[in-house]
């Protein structure tokens, strides 16, 4: 007989705003207690010197999770002129200064080259494993880090604000994999300033963002008041962009059985319509439910991962 998972069932989503200092693996163990749900994860780490929004799955949206990984994401973050740090944030040790101080028209200017696909490397200060070992670990072991470059898109990159001379705030729009750390650095030496980021926020992960969000304080509340479900989005909310099919009891009875099911030319040529590029994925639903995320071939939906929601 296997052991009983402790905690309750809760499935759903929690787009949390994350706040200073607070890891993300501590801000998804906070989560899950205030639930009290069997199972969590998250959406894209975020470091603790960032603020901002932290997707935390609970139970069976923990199945949707691979599906944030290529989300787009918004970032609004401050540099610093006129110090350069190891890390490239203001917990690094300073390994340079410098009196430049790149007017906002210069910042405009400069930061154009950066916008489209670009190769990027990204900060020696990074989870990346080199031969086993985290790139942070060796670089605060004073070891020398050699990262090589990827090829990453920034989709929009602006200046925001910009409150004295020595400050500019810059809004940008990304694709998977691109670092803050490392335009701030790359922007410092194509303006010949030196520079570190001072403040991070991220404002948008997909289809989480600041205006769905809510923080550790306001989610304690409704538990208190036996209101948690209050908290929380659907667990189809990580597949905004997936097409959707509705089916028939029959065929959501076999998609759960893990059992493909035939679809009709026209059902066919919809989601053919509505499939990004290079995808075949397509999320089948009963009266409003989750049902099955699937792949469409010849004709049938062949069911990859089945959802238990009630």
């Amino acid at each position: 007989m296997g052991r009983r998972k402790r905690g309750q069932v809760v499935d759903g989503w929690v787009c949390l705003d994350k706040p200073l200092e607070m890891g993300s693996t501590e801000a998804v163990t906070r989560v899950r207690r205030l639930f009290d749900a069997q199972k969590a994860g998250h959406a894209g780490t975020l470091d603790p010197l960032a603020s901002g929004i932290l997707p935390i799955a609970l139970g069976e949206a923990t199945k949707t999770v691979p599906f944030m990984m290529d989300a787009e994401k918004v970032y609004r973050f401050t540099i610093h002129w006129g110090i350069s740090t190891d890390s490239v944030d203001r917990e690094g040790d300073i390994t340079a200064r410098s009196d430049v101080r790149p007017g906002v028209e210069q910042v405009k200017a400069a930061l154009a080259a950066f916008v489209g696909e670009i190769d990027q490397v990204p900060p020696a200060f990074s989870a990346i494993r080199i031969d086993g070992r985290r790139a942070y670990d060796m670089a605060r072991d004073g070891l020398e880090v050699e990262l090589k470059a990827r090829r990453v898109t920034i989709h929009e990159a602006a200046v925001t604000a910009a409150p004295d001379p020595a400050h500019v705030e810059i809004t940008m729009r990304t694709g998977k994999g691109v670092y803050v750390r490392s335009l701030a650095r790359d922007l410092a030496a194509a303006l010949g300033a030196e520079g570190h980021v001072s403040a991070l926020r991220r404002e948008r992960v997909g289809p989480f963002s600041v205006e769905n969000a809510v923080t550790l304080d306001s989610l304690a509340e409704m538990v208190h008041r036996g209101a948690a479900p209050e908290g929380l989005l659907p667990v189809a909310t990580a597949l905004d962009d997936i097409p959707e099919l509705a089916v028939t009891d029959q065929d959501a009875f076999q998609l759960r059985q893990g059992r493909p099911i035939v679809l009709l030319p026209r059902q066919v040529e919809t989601l053919k319509a509505r499939l990004r590029e290079g995808s075949r994925t397509v999320s089948a639903f009963q009266d409003g439910t989750l049902v099955a995320l699937c792949s469409m071939r010849a004709g049938r939906l062949e069911p990859d991962r089945v959802f238990n929601l009630q």
